[in-house]
Parts: C-alpha cells; sequence; structure tokens
C-alpha cells in the first residue's frame, strides 16, 4: 500500500519504468508536457475566432488560466472548450476590452462543436402530427442546434477569417476552417439571431429574424405547438393581420422541416407542473 505522503518521484518509480536515458519522474515530465501542450493545440483548433479577435498573446494566457481552472475530464478532447464562455465572465480581465466579444464568440463556436458532435435523431415527418390539435403537439429541437442571440456579426467575422465568399443574411454557411497569420478587422456590431445546425453532416449557421427566433426559443423550450402561435399571435397582432401572421409561420415550419430541424419523438405534449 502505498504511504500516504508518497512524493511525486517515489510515485512516478512505481508506475513507470525509467530507460537509459531517463529516470521515472523524467519520463512522466516528458509526457506531461507533451499532454499540456496537446490540450492547449486543441483549445486552439476549436476557438480560432476567439484567438483571432484577442491576438496569439491573450488567446495563450487565457487557455493556460482555462485549462487550469477546468482540466480535461474527459476521454475525448471534444469537449474540452465546455466551459470557456463562462470563463471569459468568470476572468473578465483575461479578456478585457474585449469581454462581451469574446465571450459571444467562445459561444458561438461551441455551438459550432455541439454542432458538429451532438447526437442527431430521426426527423419529424409531417405525416407524425396529421390529426392532432396543435394545443397538444410538442416539437422537440434536434441536439445539434444551438439559438443564439448576438450583439456582434461574428458569422460574417467567421466568412472572412476563413476566406469565404460574402453570404447574404438568409443563406447557409459552410464552416471550412483555413487558417489564416494575416490580421483581421474586429467584427461589427450588430444585433442578430443565428441557429447554428447540422445537415448531411456538415455544420451551417442560418440567420433567423426576431419572428422566427421567438418562435423557435418557444418550442425549444417546451411550449406546445398551439401555445407558442398563440404567444406569437399576440405579440403581433398590432402590426400585421392574423391571416399575415399565419402565412408567416407556415412558411417558416416548412423551412424548418425541410432542414429536419423536430425530432420525431415527444410530440404528444405530456402533464407538466408548473412551479411559480
Amino acid at each position: 500500500m502505498r504511504p500516504l505522503d508518497a512524493t511525486t518521484q517515489e510515485i512516478a518509480a512505481e508506475l513507470i519504468k525509467p530507460n537509459q536515458v531517463l529516470n521515472s519522474f523524467g519520463r512522466l515530465e516528458i509526457y506531461n508536457k507533451q499532454y499540456w501542450m496537446r490540450v492547449l493545440e486543441s483549445l486552439e483548433e476549436d476557438f480560432p475566432g476567439l484567438k483571432a479577435i484577442l491576438g496569439t498573446e491573450r488567446f495563450e494566457a487565457l487557455s493556460v488560466a482555462y485549462l487550469t481552472r477546468y482540466p480535461s475530464t474527459s476521454y475525448t478532447l471534444n469537449n474540452l472548450g465546455k466551459h470557456l464562455a463562462a470563463f471569459i465572465h468568470e476572468q473578465p480581465s483575461l479578456t478585457y476590452p474585449d469581454i462581451e466579444l469574446a465571450y459571444e464568440m467562445a459561444c458561438f463556436e461551441w455551438a459550432e462543436i455541439m454542432a458538429y458532435d451532438a447526437q442527431s435523431y430521426s426527423p419529424l415527418k409531417a405525416e407524425s402530427l396529421r390529426g392532432l390539435a396543435a394545443s397538444n403537439i410538442v416539437l422537440q429541437l434536434q441536439p445539434h442546434i444551438t439559438l443564439l442571440e448576438l450583439n456582434y456579426a461574428l458569422d460574417n467575422f467567421l466568412a472572412r477569417l476563413d476566406n469565404r465568399a460574402p453570404k447574404s443574411v438568409e443563406s447557409n454557411a459552410v464552416l471550412l476552417r483555413i487558417k489564416k497569420s494575416q490580421k483581421i478587422s474586429k467584427p461589427k456590431k450588430q444585433h442578430i439571431f443565428i441557429a447554428v445546425h447540422r445537415l448531411n453532416n456538415a455544420v451551417y449557421h442560418k440567420r433567423l429574424n426576431g419572428d422566427q427566433f421567438f418562435l423557435l426559443k418557444a418550442l425549444a423550450s417546451g411550449q406546445t405547438l398551439g401555445h407558442a402561435c398563440q404567444e406569437f399571435v399576440e405579440q403581433k397582432a398590432t402590426e400585421q393581420s392574423a391571416d399575415n401572421l399565419e402565412q408567416k409561420f407556415s412558411q417558416y415550419f416548412s423551412t424548418w422541416m425541410e432542414l429536419n430541424w423536430f425530432c420525431d419523438q415527444g410530440t404528444i405534449a405530456k402533464p407538466r407542473t408548473l412551479i411559480t
């Protein structure tokens, strides 16, 4: 049984054999440095937009502080940046004066990771909803979809960073990472709504208007289709006619179904206890 006060050198000697060049502790140090460099490199690969905003030195300082506070606890490095956005708010001095910009970029790039890695269920088919009242339908978004409300045009910024052609605000942009060494201007201030998602094994981000974002957030929160539509109509009743609103929702819903954004499960509302 190992004594409680055993030193690192003693533990290393117990677990690792020395070789002709290095003792046990020396071999452990090399492994430790290699692993540390790998996790730093992985974070850089996952957050190139954040690195472009902060610059190499500030990004490295943020990465070291973050990995010290939130070391990897998973068998895969895919989850390494899970807490990075929250950490930026925990330690604002590391990204000052770009705190909110850095936070939003970390959220955006984490959404891209989730869009690539998260599970995708069989898509909902229109026939599954036939004969059901809207008040009894709960639509579940695919796990790979993240809805973001941003104050910066981060999609356009990443397009420039990746050397992609300009896209219209309603188009999808395939995320193909191409590292660039030249400097690039910071993202412009712009209030936008975006859905980051996966389609045919590729990651996309699609701009939404305020109405689309409102409806999708309502559905994602577990509201029934009928309740979400009712709130939407009530909010917009003074601006547009009921017929126009119904036509808009029909168009939105048709697009989302084509993109396979809803899962073929959880469509029937279950009794829920409301806590006030």
